[in-house]
């Protein structure tokens, strides 16, 4: 984050040391505050385009290690995302995974860090570049953090069909979007656990943008 304080097109806070000298105490770090409210509604296009300036600025850094030691539920969601791995999850989204995992086709997109939650990481607030907050990183194609918001998006905000077309066009754009969606509900089934359940209303959510997506890779 300190090398990239002062970047055009968005914002990042910068972290602060303890008196020991380190970033990190206890499991907690600190850094300055910065001036903005989240809430992609009406922002969706600022949103993205903040991010890729993020990306942007990103893209000659070279693959940290610590990326292959991560085991949160996301990290792993990640992985089953991208076939690279499996995962115990409740049945009923163990078999909407593999439905979904059998549309997945290679893509050929370049891999960097990326932030791979910006929907509700990023800070608006009048006369400034937007903040972008809670850094997750994955080494990643920058469209797939496209697609990420893009799915957050379909799931929970409603947006419409422009936002996917300008977002995650063409045949590419639909395979992030899949790997997006399987992000999404492996994460959810890892957290509830294999014995777990989702609630009723995110399986409404995740019918109605499977369906979509599905759709769209077969158009």
């Amino acid at each position: 984050m300190d090398g990239l304080q002062g970047q055009r097109g968005f914002r990042v806070p910068r972290f602060l040391r303890s008196v020991s000298g380190g970033y990190v105490v206890e499991g907690w770090a600190a850094t300055r505050f910065l001036m903005g409210e989240p809430g992609p509604a009406g922002r969706w296009d600022s949103l993205l385009a903040a991010g890729r300036a993020f990306h942007e600025a990103l893209r000659d850094v070279p693959r940290p290690d610590r990326l292959d030691v991560h085991q949160h539920p996301w990290a792993v969601a990640d992985r089953v995302a991208w076939g690279e791995t499996t995962t115990e999850v409740p049945e009923p989204v163990s078999q909407l995974v593999a439905r979904l995992q059998a549309f997945r086709e290679p893509v050929d997109a370049r891999a960097q860090l990326i932030h791979g939650d910006l929907t509700g990481n990023v800070l608006f607030a009048p006369g400034h570049a937007p903040a972008i907050i809670d850094f997750s990183p994955y080494w990643r194609p920058v469209a797939y953090a496209d697609a990420i918001v893009v799915v957050d998006g379909l799931l929970y905000h409603r947006v419409g069909l422009h936002l996917v077309d300008s977002a995650v066009p063409g045949a590419e754009g639909a395979q992030m979007l899949l790997r997006a969606l399987i992000f999404r509900l492996a994460a959810l089934g890892v957290l509830v656990g294999r014995t777990g359940a989702l609630a009723e209303e995110e399986w409404t959510r995740f019918a109605r943008v499977s369906q979509f997506v599905e759709e769209r890779i077969g158009g």
